[in-house]
């Protein structure tokens, strides 16, 4: 009996502590052709060009420092002249509320009471009113671009929630991490198959 109260316990404790963090997806789209081979040197266009991804500067700044440093740790060099692939990197930040109703009835409509007068009472200590909630959707969206073809090997999108502004910088370098290792994994795996 006491192990099936442990393991019910532990599995409520997992399954709440994976739901407390936001999560980060990536999506994969806009392949024009696959990766063929390796890629030993490349370049940020948003460090040539001068080009903001973000809309805070210093953001910004985070996110390049940390593709150049990912990429260079893989054993990538950056070649603004004759690069294998060109990166380009921007985003999307959208500001959004979503209502929360906490209104819990205990009691079913097709039960005995439809209409609790406590549960409407302005000086009751339920607290049923819907709130809302501010967050931001925070979109990092990376395009990998073979150089010799000029065309899109892939655009990926890093997508998470964001609930105040001093997680933004957190989330947004967790989700750009995320979206270099699934780059990274997918051109193993590609040039793997093609050996």
């Amino acid at each position: 009996m006491n192990s099936k109260i442990s393991r019910l316990l532990l599995l409520v404790l997992l399954i709440s502590g994976s739901t407390a963090c936001s999560s980060i997806e990536v999506f994969k789209e806009n392949s024009e052709i696959p990766i063929r081979h390796s890629y030993n040197s490349f370049v940020l266009v948003n460090k040539e060009v001068n080009m903001s991804g973000f809309s805070a500067q210093f953001l910004d700044a985070k996110v390049q420092d940390l593709l150049l440093q990912a990429l260079e740790a893989e054993g990538l060099v950056y070649d603004r002249i004759n690069p294998d692939l060109v990166i380009r990197y921007t985003s999307n930040e959208d500001p959004r509320q979503r209502e929360i109703n906490s209104f819990n009835n205990p009691y079913p409509f097709w039960g005995s009471r439809v209409w609790d007068p406590w549960m409407y009472n302005p000086y009751s200590f339920y607290d049923n009113r819907p709130r809302t909630d501010n967050y931001e959707l925070v979109q990092v969206i990376v395009d990998f671009i073979d150089a010799k073809e000029d065309k899109f090997l892939m655009t990926l999108t890093g997508v998470t929630e964001v609930n105040s502004p001093q997680s933004k910088e957190k989330k947004v370098l967790k989700t750009t991490n995320k979206v270099i290792e699934r780059f990274l994994q997918e051109s193993r795996e590609e040039v793997v198959e093609k050996r």
